[in-house]
């Protein structure tokens, strides 16, 4: 008689569909989350609250938006934050807001603590070689622009970094240090 009979084969399959599963179920519960950045004034993809605009024309308030990552990889000794409008400057790319020398113990910053330079934050230059947040101001009757906030995990020890840098400088002194990033979009039109 052949010992891989019809109902061999079959319990032998069911077995093997069960531990399929079983070990796909320990599989996901053993993975880490990965890093994520969110805020509290949008979702992703979601409008930018007006408040987050640049002052006068711009219809907003100049203040900074909220926002919480989660899930910083080992080794993050510190944070940094970018804020850029690829579509600005007729598809060149304007640089909002640049923020670094955030210790990885901080998890969020609330509404306009990014505006300038405090405890625990260093705020860069951005396009106007300003160091503070340039809120959202695209061109009147533009489609809605792209506001791409990055929150990237540095293995550099908060303080570190000189104050006054602009996205190349930063870029430049990021290189080889960063561990991972995570992004969330908003849209501003006017």
């Amino acid at each position: 008689m052949n010992r891989l009979s019809s109902p061999n084969v079959t319990r032998i399959a069911g077995a093997a569909a069960m531990a399929v599963t079983l070990l796909a179920g320990f599989a996901g519960t053993a993975r880490a989350e990965g890093m994520s950045v969110s805020s509290s004034a949008f979702t992703d993809s979601a409008l930018l609250p007006a408040i987050h605009a640049g002052l006068d024309a711009c219809g907003g308030e100049n203040k900074s938006p909220p926002l919480e990552w989660k899930n910083l990889p080992q080794g993050t000794r510190s944070v940094v934050i970018k804020m850029t409008d690829p579509d600005g400057a007729k598809g060149g790319g304007v640089v909002h807001w640049i923020a670094y020398n955030i210790p990885a113990s901080m998890t969020s910053l609330p509404a306009g603590a990014g505006e300038k330079t405090g405890p625990n934050i260093t705020v860069g230059k951005n396009i106007t070689g300003s160091e503070a947040y340039r809120g959202a101001c695209p061109p009147v009757g533009d489609t809605p622009h792209h506001y791409i906030i990055t929150v990237t995990a540095t293995d550099i020890a908060p303080g570190d970094l000189p104050a006054g840098l602009d996205a190349n400088g930063l870029a430049a002194r990021l290189a080889g240090h960063t561990l991972n990033g995570s992004t969330i979009v908003a849209r501003y039109g006017r």
